[in-house]
């Protein structure tokens, strides 16, 4: 979903290594500097089962999301040392996925790809009121038109982004749609 906050304050208020309420902390914000410094225009962080991608996700949309000011947030940490740090810091608009719960929303794999654009697009909606978005039938293609109409530019997050080809290997069908969706998505610059 579009960022809109709803970050755990709790977890992102020290550098290194702290407790706080039961939860520990290690300063994980030398990521987003890698990604600034890298430039590209994909990144695709590729862990093994529970090494923190969720975690790097939104701390990267917290980060990015002009939403809400995380400055205080990532003041005392690595990342506010970076020479680009306030360049990108809540200077765009996220949208934020979780391909595992879009699927259990969208109640089946079939339905996930039309789940997401549909959703998407909506929010959108709400968002650029003043952007006719009718017709528009696909996430990126409302992305793409908002973009032409303001210069927007977007941060795509994905979380779990494999688990429709993990999960539906076998099914031809959901596999075309969803690579045509991340193929729209992550085709141009907007």
């Amino acid at each position: 979903r579009i960022w809109r906050g709803g970050t755990n304050r709790g977890c992102i208020e020290a550098p290194h290594l702290y407790k706080k309420n039961g939860y520990y902390y290690v300063d994980k914000t030398e990521l987003i500097e890698q990604v600034i410094e890298e430039g590209c225009e994909v990144t695709l962080f590729t862990r093994p089962r529970r090494f923190g991608k969720s975690m790097a996700a939104n701390m990267l949309a917290a980060y990015y999301g002009s939403s809400e000011d995380t400055s205080a947030l990532f003041a005392s940490l690595e990342i506010s040392q970076c020479a680009g740090y306030r360049d990108h810091l809540n200077q765009y608009d996220v949208i934020y996925l979780d391909i595992q719960w879009c699927m259990m929303d969208a109640g089946s794999a079939e339905q996930t790809v039309s789940y997401l654009n549909y959703h998407v697009i909506e929010e959108l909606k709400e968002i650029y009121p003043q952007i006719l978005l009718d017709g528009i039938r696909t996430a990126y293609g409302a992305m793409s038109c908002i973009n032409a109409q303001t210069g927007v530019k977007f941060i795509v997050i994905i979380d779990e982004w494999d688990v429709l080809i993990r999960e539906e290997a076998a099914n031809e069908a959901v596999l075309q749609d969803y690579i045509n969706f991340l193929r729209g998505m992550f085709k141009g610059s907007e």
